[in-house]
């Protein structure tokens, strides 16, 4: 009885995603460019969006915030697994997978709520267009993007806390490609009831109260728009909101299936393809989407590449 109150897991093994070595090398090559595609896509609509001025609005420095986030949540699993491709013994320290989850955690948690903080500034701006510049001040803003941060941190340190101070007595393999709850708590040798109401509770909160933040934001804002009397008008105020409307659909998409479904709907083999998406694909997309769909970053980015053309033509 003694030896199972002890932890006697040092590392675990990840199983990963492939045994196939043609599968590795396809997987290898797509994950590096889409890694490397969300660290210099992201990274250029920071330094964008901090160098021009004409940028400097509520809206782009909630961006930024959000590009900041993609390049941390990508950063905190790619690397490592892109290293275990290859790797037959694909393993990660106690300790190292402490912090994988509770880096990981916080900056999806994170996401979610600045994508409603991102839906609350839209909301401003259509709905209160003449006030929008006194009710989105600098300190709101500032506020705005803090208490993501915040609320995220809270929620990651009670996931870690209440994962890692469970007993795990063997066997270490996690089905998975890097340390998410769900596989963990599969691994432990005590009862994890309460860990799994809490994750239920606590996922389910993040995604219900941001989630209901920006349905409570896209309704006022529909409303908004039909009043709008000229197609052109309406058609440019919806322009606005597209972008993140298509970042919300798929990053809420994705965490409800995982975190928030019951477990009957979903395996831990179709929850490794789905993080994937979330954990990789997603913070690619995103620079991408507000890139394409937006005017404004559209011009900037023209302006600068000519600028630079004329200047290398000098």
């Amino acid at each position: 009885m003694e030896n199972k109150t002890k932890t006697l897991v040092s590392e675990f093994l990840f199983l990963g995603l492939t045994d196939q070595l043609h599968q590795q090398i396809i997987l290898f090559a797509m994950l590096l460019i889409i890694y490397l595609v969300t660290v210099w896509g992201n990274l250029g609509m920071i330094v964008l969006i901090w160098t021009d001025s004409r940028l400097h609005t509520p809206m782009y420095f909630f961006l930024s915030h959000l590009s900041f986030v993609d390049i941390c949540s990508s950063s905190s699993i790619a690397p490592k697994m892109l290293c275990d491709i290859f790797v037959e013994k694909k393993s990660i320290s106690f300790l190292g997978c402490a912090a994988q989850l509770w880096f990981s955690g916080l900056f999806v948690a994170a996401e979610c709520f600045l994508l409603a903080s991102m839906a609350y500034d839209r909301y401003v701006a259509i709905c209160k267009p003449l006030l929008y510049t006194l009710i989105m001040s600098q300190r709101v803003c500032v506020q705005l993007v803090v208490g993501p941060y915040a609320v995220a941190l809270l929620s990651t340190m009670t996931h870690t806390t209440l994962t890692f101070c469970l007993p795990f007595c063997g066997p270490n393999i996690i089905n998975h490609f890097f340390c998410d709850i769900s596989p963990l708590l599969s691994l432990s040798c005590a009862d994890t009831w309460i860990n799994k109401l809490v994750l239920f509770v606590l996922a389910g909160a993040v995604v219900v109260l941001s989630g209901v933040t920006i349905v409570v934001s896209y309704v006022c804002i529909l409303m908004a728009i039909l009043r709008i009397k000229s197609a052109e008008g309406r058609r440019k105020a919806f322009s606005t909101c597209s972008s993140h409307l298509a970042a919300v659909s798929v990053l809420y998409g994705t965490l409800s299936f995982i975190y928030v479904l019951p477990k009957s709907h979903s395996s831990l083999d179709i929850n490794k393809v789905i993080s994937l998406f979330y954990t990789v694909v997603i913070p690619m997309l995103n620079p991408i989407i507000y890139s394409l769909r937006n005017k404004e970053v559209k011009d900037v980015f023209r302006r600068k590449f000519e600028r630079n053309n004329f200047l290398i033509s000098r």
